[in-house]
């Protein structure tokens, strides 16, 4: 073995000890070795690690040398005494390779800590709602100098640097200062930028140096499959939204929102097959949803994710817009862009869970740190994923401010939180002895409750007017009741129930729906029971579930028919909408996430009448308050005849606030015409057939009300007036007092 030390050790040099560690990037304390010292009554020493270096000088802040550093070992460590100076000053150093060639740098180690008291002091106690302010690569000036702050939890960890380009990779030359019992460390990096490239070395609790680790707080990565973090800052966007930030209510419960799901990289690309930009998606998106009046869109996640058939569901960069179509900015501008429109927008939003991908959250210090280590609680078998430990008070706080940057610092205006149920049930898709019972012995999981019961809170303190919307698939209570009467605090919840009851009676040949009414009218026994969201989602229309239009049974003119005619009950019904895109005009084929949608289909007129009818239903929802003011109240709904199953009829009445006129309701899921259908009404007097599914102009047979209804005071279905109308074959009408 050869010697690296130095004949004679300097009086004040550093332990041999510690020189050694910071040689072999095992030291746990650099900045007390490297950097400038003053110990009391000492001289002024500099220690240096550079290994590309033969030489390293110290120059003042006049650029005169100070003094050179010798080698303390043949490895690159340097030190040096500075006996003309009686205190620390600033400094910067100059380096010479063995070829001659000079650089000067200033040296991290010079700097003081970026992080203050209270930075400590709220991220120890798991309270630091905006800690990606503090967390993560900042841009910055710090003492005068424009560098890179950068600061990362891993409290189990003997060693964290930082690695790029910049440092040739070399864990040893930018080691970080760990800040005390919070676990966090940091370092202020002069001279790196926007732009550079960067991962965490970090060396584990158990001493071995772990792959490199992208940044869990990295606001910018590269463009998948490569995995490094990139320096970039929170988002700088000069935002224009101020009036729609603003007049944004707290409570939407009686306001109309119809949600177009969108993924982005599917949703339209270039005749080449390349995704478009946030820029193009932006104008887009916002033609298309305008035209179809649409309220919101909602995307599927956009947080960085490495996989791309997962769709953004096992992300790792719960802070970072994916590079896929464009940075940070370019997110916030398509935001701001679609505000500006009049269009909200929503991101699917997945703490549940995380993917095992080597340079993501898991086993990130050494330890299980963000998952639980016991695979019953911390590996979730149906998605091959790691789950967060939500009792862990760091990591619920550093899930509360992914959910708070997106909503308040890129201005989105909802979260809709995925896999709720999953993480309401310790024993969700698991069998006997594969998970482990809370402290009461049963199977919910009390962490996940009281971390999305805190979400929810500190959503609406830090991003008021904003909402969550929750993906919960199980009759568990209270899930869109406030935190403050016992509920988790959501603002709505998927109907899951509606949405598969509906669906299988839909694909029923009409002759055998008789036998499944109640499948369309048992969401009304529950339909008020919470906030919902009524929703027709990509899950529908993936895996070998077919498309929308292909899921409807009978020939071609009938499938069509009965997607109108469904569409027409789902916005006539009690509850928001939602409706996956490809399905507004009928998309023929699965949906596919490396391909655009057929727009070529809208050539042909089926299509493009089953989009015509969905934007005159998405005008009809919004112009009309009875179509929404109560969707969450049952004040707003009313049957005339749900019982009709010889028929296959269902009629209904909507009803908003006080003033406002009713709207009446009637489904026809049989393909005859029936003449004459007699119906209770509300009033008396004409009444306008608003909407009708088989309207000519939407690829219908024309078979309806055109001419309008008279309603006469007649008592029948225990309303003071009726009407006889024509119900279209397979079709759904909307009918308004003139």
């Amino acid at each position: 073995m050869t010697d690296t030390t130095t004949t004679t050790w300097p009086a004040h040099a550093p332990h041999p000890n510690d020189a050694e560690a910071i040689s072999r990037g095992m030291h746990g304390d650099p900045f007390r070795i490297l950097g400038m010292h003053q110990e009391t009554g000492g001289p002024v020493t500099v220690c240096v690690f550079s290994p590309d270096a033969a030489e390293v000088t110290v120059l003042d802040h006049k650029g005169k040398e100070v003094g050179p550093l010798e080698p303390l070992r043949n490895d690159g460590l340097f030190f040096g005494e500075m006996p003309k100076k009686r205190r620390p000053f600033d400094y910067r150093l100059k380096f010479r390779n063995a070829q001659g060639h000079e650089w000067e740098l200033l040296d991290p180690y010079g700097f003081e800590p970026i992080l203050g008291e209270m930075d400590e002091y709220l991220l120890g106690e798991g309270r630091h709602e905006e800690l990606y302010r503090r967390l993560g690569a900042h841009p910055t000036t710090h003492g005068g100098v424009e560098g890179t702050a950068f600061a990362v939890w891993a409290p189990n960890a003997r060693r964290v640097s930082v690695v790029g380009h910049f440092n040739a990779w070399d864990g040893r030359r930018h080691p970080m200062r760990r800040r005390g019992a919070t676990g966090v460390w940091e370092i202020f990096i002069p001279g790196l930028g926007m732009g550079e490239i960067y991962k965490y070395e970090i060396v584990g609790a158990y001493g071995h140096t772990l792959p490199l680790k992208a940044d869990p707080v990295g606001f910018f990565a590269q463009n998948p499959p490569e995995t490094a973090s990139v320096v970039h800052g929170m988002p700088r966007h000069e935002w224009t939204d101020s009036g729609w930030m603003q007049a944004r209510p707290a409570d939407q419960r009686s306001e109309p929102v119809s949600i177009y799901e969108v993924h982005l990289g599917s949703w339209r690309r270039t005749l080449e097959n390349e995704v478009l930009d946030y820029a193009a998606l932006a104008d887009e998106l916002i033609a298309y949803v305008g035209e179809m009046g649409f309220t919101h869109v909602e995307f599927l996640p956009v947080s960085e994710h490495p996989y791309s058939p997962s769709w953004g569901y096992q992300p790792v960069g719960m802070f970072a817009p994916t590079s896929r179509f464009g940075d940070p900015e370019g997110f916030a501008k398509m935001v701001d862009k679609l505000h500006g429109a009049g269009v909200g927008v929503i991101v699917d939003w997945v703490p549940a869970h995380f993917p095992t991908d080597a340079h993501g959250l898991g086993n990130f210090d050494g330890t299980a740190l963000y998952e639980h280590a016991d695979p019953r609680q911390g590996f979730h078998q149906d998605w091959n994923t790691l789950i967060y430990n939500f009792g862990r008070q760091e990591v619920a706080n550093f899930l509360r401010a992914s959910a708070t940057f997106w909503l308040k610092e890129l201005h989105v205006d909802a979260l809709r939180v995925d896999a709720v149920a999953s993480m309401l049930y310790l024993d969700y898709s698991r069998k006997d002895g594969e998970w482990i019972p809370n402290r009461y012995g049963g199977r919910e999981n009390l962490d996940a409750i009281d971390f999305l019961k805190g979400v929810n809170r500190v959503v609406r303190d830090y991003a008021p007017g904003s909402l969550t919307i929750a993906e919960e698939s199980t009759a568990w209570p209270g899930v869109s009741r406030p935190v403050s009467e016992d509920g988790l605090g959501f603002d709505f919840k998927w109907n899951m129930g509606w949405m598969h009851d509906t669906l299988e009676y839909m694909q029923q040949d009409p002759i055998h729906r008789k036998y499944h009414h109640h499948k369309m009218t048992f969401g009304l026994v529950y339909a008020f029971s919470e906030n919902f969201v009524l929703p027709l989602s990509h899950d529908e229309v993936v895996h070998g579930k077919g498309s929308m239009l292909g899921k409807m049974p009978g020939d071609r003119w009938q499938k069509f028919a009965n997607l109108r005619a469904y569409y027409g009950f789902m916005w006539g019904h009690p509850g928001k909408k939602l409706l996956f895109m490809g399905g507004e005009f009928g998309q023929e084929r699965e949906w596919n996430h490396d391909q655009s949608l057929d727009w070529h289909l809208l050539e042909d007129p089926h299509h493009d009448g089953v989009r015509q009818f969905v934007r005159d239903l998405n005008h009809l929802y919004r112009s009309e308050p009875a179509m929404h003011q109560r969707d969450c109240s049952p004040e707003g709904f009313r049957w005339i005849e749900g019982g009709d199953s010889e028929n296959n009829v269902f009629s209904f009445i909507r009803y908003g606030e006080e003033g406002t006129k009713p709207v009446v309701v009637v489904c026809n899921m049989a393909p005859v015409v029936r003449e004459g259908y007699r119906i209770g009404m509300p009033q008396s007097g004409n009444w306008a057939e608003r909407l009708n599914s088989d309207a000519a102009t939407y690829g219908g047979s024309g078979a309806g009300n055109g001419a309008g209804v008279r309603a006469v005071e007649e008592e029948l279905h225990g309303l003071p007036a009726s009407a006889a109308v024509t119900l279209p074959p397979l079709g759904t009408i909307f009918l308004t007092p003139e």
